[in-house]
C-alpha cells in the first residue's frame, strides 16, 4: 500500500517562491556580478576521495601560487583569490573571460591530518591533498575460518 504524505501548500509555496527567485536572478542579473555591483567568480571545484586522502581540486589559470589563499580551520577549507581586470582604456567587443574576487568555502567532514596537507600548483591548476586521519580510514578486516 503507497504512503499517504500530507499535502502542504506552504511548502509548496516556498518552492515555488524559491524557484521563482532563481528564475530572476538568472534571467535580469549579469553572471559574474553580485547584487551590489562587485565581480564574484564561482571558483569550480572537482573534489575526490580515496581510501587514505581527500583530494580537492580547482582551475586557477594565470594565477600564480602566492595569488591564491587557502585555510583549513576545524573542518572548513576555504579558498580564496582575485584574478585581475584586464585591460583598461579599450573598448571591448565582446569580453568572456572572469576576473574579480573568487571564493568557496567547504566543510570537510572527515577528520584529517592538519600537519600534513598539502597544496600543489602546477600549470594552472591547484591541488589541495587533505589526509585523513588514521581514524577515518577504512579498517580491512580479515575473516577467519573456525577450526573445530
Amino acid at each position: 500500500m503507497p504512503a499517504v504524505i500530507r499535502w502542504s501548500p506552504g511548502r509548496e509555496l516556498v518552492r515555488l517562491s524559491d524557484a521563482m527567485d532563481r528564475l530572476f536572478e538568472d534571467s535580469w542579473m549579469r553572471p559574474g556580478y553580485m547584487a551590489r555591483g562587485e565581480r564574484e567568480i564561482r571558483l569550480p571545484l572537482d573534489v575526490y576521495t580515496t581510501p587514505s586522502e581527500i583530494d580537492v581540486i580547482a582551475n586557477v589559470p594565470g594565477l600564480k601560487p602566492e595569488d591564491v589563499n587557502i585555510t583549513l580551520e576545524n573542518d572548513t577549507l576555504s579558498i580564496t583569490g582575485e584574478v585581475k581586470a584586464p585591460l583598461e582604456n579599450v573598448d571591448y567587443i565582446f569580453q568572456e573571460r572572469p576576473y574579480g574576487k573568487f571564493g568557496r568555502v567547504l566543510t570537510i567532514n572527515v577528520p584529517v591530518e592538519i600537519d600534513k596537507v598539502e597544496a600543489t600548483f602546477d600549470s594552472g591548476v591547484l591541488t589541495i591533498t587533505l589526509p585523513k586521519a588514521e581514524a577515518a580510514r577504512p579498517k580491512v578486516i580479515r575473516v577467519e575460518a573456525v577450526k573445530r
